[in-house]
């Protein structure tokens, strides 16, 4: 009943569901943060419309298009960057490719000492030099 297993399982998962909503809230605050950029892209081009159009300043060339064309295109990295390559580059991505390090690592160190063990076996029973 009050044994040390159960515990230390109880921090496992709670460790998991912590590691889960935390994964969660930075999606959604980058989620949050596109829809931001989006609505404030609205606004700043219907601005940047009526700067050019209504007020005439730089009326003779439509140097609007050009703002909200570069615009468009920082939202669109910004929209891959949060729904493309973050989903597929994301928090679990990175625990499998340092999980794949490790099993590298921790196999060449194995080969390593194998190796070791064969050109330097230790003796069964070694005499006190001492």
């Amino acid at each position: 009943m009050f044994s040390k297993n159960k515990t230390k399982e109880l921090k496992e998962i709670d460790l998991d569901q912590h590691e889960l909503i935390e994964n969660a809230q930075s999606r959604i605050r980058q989620k949050r943060r596109l829809y931001y950029h989006f609505v404030f892209f609205l606004f700043g081009s219907v601005f940047m419309i009526i700067i050019n159009k209504v007020l005439k300043y730089g009326d003779q060339y439509n140097w609007f298009v050009w703002g909200i064309t570069f615009w468009v295109f920082i939202l669109l990295i910004h929209f891959i960057n949060v729904f493309v390559t973050n989903k597929f580059l994301g928090k679990e991505w990175e625990r499998e490719q340092r999980e794949k390090l490790i099993a590298k690592q921790k196999n060449r160190i194995a080969k390593l000492q194998q190796e070791v063990e064969k050109e330097f076996p230790m003796e069964e029973n070694p005499k006190n030099t001492l």
